[in-house]
């Protein structure tokens, strides 16, 4: 109480080089984070079979040993959304100054979030995930439905929700609320540690807000890693459905060492000329693309796909993914020597406490980008275009694409379900259309990939570039741009070659938990500032705008 009449702090002075190759950059973060990523990269490629050991060894101990931590978070994250978008006084303040007006249409902004908080994870996984539910879940482990029965199919999307639901967009969405709350309303950089302000004060323009920055750009790097992991594996296999060569594939089904490489050159050449544009040309413009692919690809299965089967599932889906989620949030299975207890505590952790970590590393990133293109929007109308909407549009999509692929299933089609995760939504199209117009749909669904991907690449590697100058939101140098651009395409393709998908998980995981706790401090603060905001001697400020 002693430290509430406190003024806030408005000024965070970060120290930047003012001239040389890192002018307008923080030469601390920005070369440490290089360092440290550089080793990785040199590591993986020297010692790839030393790296994958101990990375692994140090993904198993944390997993036994932060499972529950990592579920608490993220429990934490959503109930203090819900407490701020309920309560009228913490909903109406603006993030920015009283008659700040947002700077992108709702259809851009929306646009451009979905497509940095998602993108290539409603091609793979709208398919991939219910189908895996619905083969197995906790409900099939204890005995209560049947593994690919009917009976099956609310549970599957019931776990499916879970982890593509208001928990995945919670962990954006807190991130970028902190970090536009500070930046709009109290004018600190916009940087991660600018969201630490209420709790460390001054103390963060030096080693300490250093060491906050380092580790949200090393967790951004390793969480948009895996999310183009996911997708090199199905571009190159989109690119293998159209015909474009028996190269792209081993023998084994895998993507070839050279296809791997060819797609990253691709990709990430088009993000990082994307980038090089700035925010409000190649993103914007890349965003607004693949959203109306996206719509257009959502109107196939719509018309042609299994209708009836998918809007019931989506409706009985929601149903109980909301009455279980309380129970859901913080629900940890401990090992207990039985059969069913040490496979629920295994499949919590590899899925569940796996999807957690993820979404966490991911938040450095869009919650940043969230931040940047959302000034001027209500506390209550950020939330709900951050959580409810985009949670909604995973809903409805895992239903109507996952729940075709489960009809065509319990009709008696295996083509969807013997095919890795990555080829299921083409293995589906190659069921329900002719050779031809399966191959118009795979072309399709080849470009919509390609621009999701691109928008998500291209976004990080300015947010990146934000993060390492201190928060300066200007256009950086071009060399600093492609320099991250390579290194992104560095740690895929060198972990995806040297030891597969498993690796950036491995890894991914490794990076998130040090950002845990820096976004549950950052959730501190923020209920601290806002308390502050909306005391009783501060109360003569904002009315509400862009209320939903």
């Amino acid at each position: 109480m002693k430290n509430s009449s406190r003024k806030p702090l408005t000024k965070l002075p970060i120290k930047v080089a003012t001239k040389g190759f890192y002018e307008g950059f923080n030469k601390d973060v920005t070369i440490t984070a290089k360092i440290l990523l550089g080793l990785l990269i040199v590591w993986a490629v020297i010692f790839p079979d030393n790296s994958t050991t101990i990375l692994g060894s140090l993904n198993t101990f944390l997993l036994n040993h932060f499972s529950t931590w990592y579920i608490l978070c993220v429990a934490f994250f959503l109930i203090l959304a819900l407490i701020l978008a309920v309560v009228p006084r913490y909903g109406r303040l603006i993030l920015g100054d009283t008659g700040d007006k947002p700077e992108f249409s709702n259809f851009s902004w929306f646009s451009m979030i979905f497509g940095a908080g998602i993108g290539v994870g409603m091609l793979t996984f709208a398919t991939a995930e219910p189908m895996y539910h619905f083969a197995n879940n906790p409900e099939v482990i204890q005995g209560l439905a049947t593994a690919s029965g009917a009976d099956n199919v609310r549970y599957a999307y019931k776990w499916a929700f879970l982890h593509w639901g208001f928990s995945a967009w919670i962990c954006y969405s807190l991130v970028g609320l902190s970090m536009a709350y500070f930046s709009f309303r109290r004018k600190l950089p916009l940087t991660i540690r600018s969201g630490l302000a209420p709790l460390f004060g001054q103390k963060l323009s030096g080693k300490l807000g250093n060491t906050i920055d380092i580790v949200a750009v090393i967790a951004t790097i390793l969480g948009v890693a895996q999310t183009l992991g996911f997708g090199v594996e199905q571009f190159v296999s989109s690119m293998y459905r159209v015909g474009l060569g028996e190269w792209l594939m081993n023998a084994d089904g895998t993507s070839s060492t050279a296809a791997i490489i060819v797609a990253l050159v691709v990709i990430v050449g088009i993000a990082t000329l994307s980038a090089l544009s700035g925010l409000g040309k190649g993103v914007k413009w890349l965003s607004n693309i693949n959203m109306g692919l996206s719509l257009v690809l959502f109107a196939f299965f719509l018309i042609f796909g299994s209708t009836f089967f998918g809007l019931q599932s989506f409706f009985l889906g929601v149903f109980d993914y909301v009455v279980a989620l309380p129970e859901l949030l913080f629900t940890v299975w401990q090992p207990d020597g039985t059969v069913v207890g040490d496979t629920l505590a295994t499949w919590q952790k590899d899925w569940s406490v796996f999807y957690w970590a993820w979404w966490i590393a991911f938040g450095p990133f869009v919650g940043v980008f969230f931040a940047r293109i959302s000034r001027g929007r209500s506390i209550r109308a950020y939330l709900f275009g951050t959580v409810i909407l985009p949670a909604l549009m995973c809903f409805i999509w895992f239903s109507m694409v996952g729940g075709t692929a489960i009809d065509l299933t319990l009709g008696g089609t295996d083509a969807i379900s013997s095919v890795g995760q990555e080829s299921q939504l083409l293995a589906m199209l190659d069921v329900m259309l002719s050779p031809s117009f399966a191959w118009v749909m795979a072309i399709l669904v080849l470009v919509l990939l390609l621009t999701y991907l691109v928008t998500t690449l291209d976004s990080a590697i300015l947010v990146i570039n934000t993060i390492n100058s201190g928060g300066n939101e200007g256009p950086k140098g071009r060399p600093h741009i492609i320099f991250w651009g390579v290194i992104l395409a560095l740690v895929v393709g060198v972990l995806l070659i040297s030891g597969g998908l498993g690796a950036i998980k491995t890894a991914m995981v490794i990076g998130a938990l040090p950002f845990s706790f820096v976004m549950v401090l950052m959730g501190i603060s923020l209920v601290k500032a806002i308390l502050y905001d909306t005391s009783p001697a501060r109360l003569e400020t904002v009315k509400p705008v862009d209320e939903p």
